[in-house]
């Protein structure tokens, strides 16, 4: 897991040839414009969609993960508290679960290993083994405008 601000992103360059790439996009002049619609830079290998959504208690979130793709979480507005855990440490939910989709949803509704509350500045990468429980709220519910990267890696 990477957990750093906008203006440090190239600092992280070097570990992916496609987070490289992905790094290059993370600046508001173009996460502005992104929208709800998939927006493709480097067709199904690096891609932006923009989640609009209001925080969540934590009964209602669960931890997912995926294996050919990092994500990289960029909050425009509000904040979020994202919650963190070893794929391995956690209990598969094969029926939740869209490996087509490379989509993996874990059963565990335990505390996470980490929790990082991301605002507009802050970004995350969340590796194949950072399990990640999205919309977690920090003191109430929030707005949030939030533009998720999937990168291609496997």
């Amino acid at each position: 897991m990477i957990v750093a601000k906008l203006k440090d992103a190239a600092d992280y360059r070097g570990i992916h040839p496609m987070l490289d790439k992905a790094l290059a996009y993370l600046n508001d002049e173009f996460m502005n414009t992104v929208g709800t619609e998939t927006t493709h830079m480097e067709g199904n290998n690096l891609y932006a969609t923009l989640n609009l959504f209001e925080t969540q208690p934590d009964e209602k979130g669960f931890f997912e993960a995926h294996q050919k793709y990092l994500d990289i979480h960029a909050v425009l507005s509000g904040e979020e508290r994202m919650d963190i855990a070893e794929t391995a440490m956690l209990t598969p939910d094969a029926a939740a679960s869209k490996p087509e989709n490379d989509f993996y949803a874990f059963t565990d509704r335990n505390p996470a290993h980490q929790s990082i509350v991301l605002k507009h500045g802050d970004f995350l990468v969340a590796f194949p083994e950072d399990a990640h429980r999205v919309k977690g709220q920090v003191s109430g519910p929030s707005d949030v405008r939030k533009v998720v990267f999937k990168i291609r890696i496997a």
